[in-house]
């Protein structure tokens, strides 16, 4: 038993001392002027081929530790050498031409320099998120370099983004206040769009920037004397961008809508007289261009989301005629025109649709907003008429036509007996 003990004891021992020269070698071994060497004079070796180069970056994975020296290979393929902080070029390290920043200025090149990094993301997948680190560093060290580097960056950063080898966050690097006050930023950004545009078009753009939630922040790109959708606008239309303004403004009075409902419904639970929210909302339409139609979708969301609505079917018609006989007059304040008539009509349909529950709610919805049953002026025989004929969604269209076919009969027959009667008067 005591010999057993004295074994026991014994290995922790036995793996310290084995484990000593495991860590000093780590250390010395922790050397990127070592491994830039070997770096740079494989790709010297290379020379202009980037097949070759893609080639010798493939087999170098094997004895070289690119999980370590993520960094310095990047810097080394991007700017010929490891960069000290800022963006210059280490000066006591062999440095090379056959690089990003070396290469030709133009779209092709860029894109052949985009696969050399694809194939080597792809062959080690670990580099993935050090390479997005890369670029976001890069985008911060733009006032360090030279505008043909920076034209380079642009047109490859727009390539990657393109090809999906980076996600659009790294845009974030472009929001810092040094980059956004010299206005290096703004002029990096319209060189990067360019290439991300003429690589995918804008649905695939706006949509990459949605996912990270940069769809909402490309006017942080201005200081903020200059943060406005104008000055946007007439810089990227002049810069031959419109379509990203286009975007922006639109993404802009979204932001604003989303805003404007919520401030509609804080409104309303807090029960302002109907006369104030009509006034408030009033003065926001004037303010952000926003139009009637645009507008009674907007109350009509504020009303049906200001109430917690019961999950019974047979409950929940009574619920909603009650709670719209309420509202009617924010609603009606907004249907002057027949157009938003027919746009409330088919939001009615949609929510009816999408809410289940209210699915047979709907005819007596539109019978409570039509002005001869109940006074509520809100939603005109001629909109009902054409919403029936033809301007319906698809949505549920067959259960809301079926409820609607006795209504609408009935507004047929008194039009008609109206118009004789009128032939009999004259």
């Amino acid at each position: 038993v005591s010999f057993m003990s004295n074994q026991r004891q014994q290995k922790p021992t036995l793996t310290g001392q084995r484990f000593k020269p495991r860590k000093r070698d780590e250390k010395e071994r922790f050397d990127p002027s070592q491994f830039q060497e070997s770096i740079v004079q494989g790709l010297d070796q290379s020379g202009s081929d980037l097949e070759a180069v893609a080639k010798f970056l493939d087999a170098s994975g094997a004895k070289l530790d690119y999980r370590r020296y993520a960094e310095t290979l990047f810097d080394i393929l991007v700017a010929g050498g490891m960069l000290a902080p800022g963006g210059t070029l280490s000066e006591d390290m062999t440095c090379t031409d056959f690089c990003v920043f070396k290469a030709q200025e133009d779209m092709e090149t860029m894109q052949a320099y985009a696969q050399v990094f694809n194939k080597l993301i792809r062959r080690y997948k670990y580099l993935e998120k050090g390479f997005e680190e890369e670029i976001k560093k890069l985008l911060l060290f733009l006032k360090g370099f030279t505008e043909a580097e920076r034209n380079k960056l642009a047109m490859l950063t727009g390539i990657l983004l393109a090809n999906g080898n980076v996600s659009a966050s790294i845009l974030s690097s472009l929001f810092n206040e040094n980059l956004v006050k010299e206005g290096v930023s703004a002029c990096f950004a319209v060189k990067l769009f360019k290439s991300w545009l003429s690589e995918k078009d804008i649905n695939s753009v706006a949509g990459s920037l949605r996912k990270v939630g940069m769809d909402n922040r490309l006017l942080e790109l201005f200081p903020a004397n200059k943060r406005s959708s104008e000055h946007f606008t007439k810089y990227f239309d002049d810069a031959g961008l419109k379509e990203l303004s286009d975007f922006a403004k639109n993404q802009q009075s979204i932001g604003a809508r989303k805003e404007l409902q919520k401030e509609i419904e804080d409104q309303m639970s807090r029960g302002d007289p109907h006369k104030d929210i009509i006034a408030y909302t009033r003065e926001e339409m004037k303010k952000s261009n926003i139009s009637e139609q645009t507008m009674v979708g907007l109350i009509w969301s504020s009303v049906m989301s200001s109430v917690e609505w019961n999950k019974k079917e047979e409950l929940v018609a009574e619920q909603a005629i009650k709670h719209l006989k309420q509202y009617s007059p924010l609603l009606k304040a907004f249907t002057s025109q027949g157009y938003s008539e027919l746009t409330l009509l088919l939001k009615i349909q949609e929510y009816c649709y999408d809410n289940i529950h209210f699915m047979k709610a709907f005819q007596k919805i539109v019978v409570l907003l039509y002005k001869v049953m109940f006074q509520a002026d809100v939603l005109s025989e001629e909109a009902i008429l054409k919403w029936y004929n033809d301007a319906h969604l698809p949505k549920g269209k067959s259960v809301f036509l079926d409820q609607m076919k006795t209504f609408v009969e009935w507004l047929k027959n008194a039009e008609e007996e109206s118009e004789s009667e009128e032939e009999e008067t004259d």
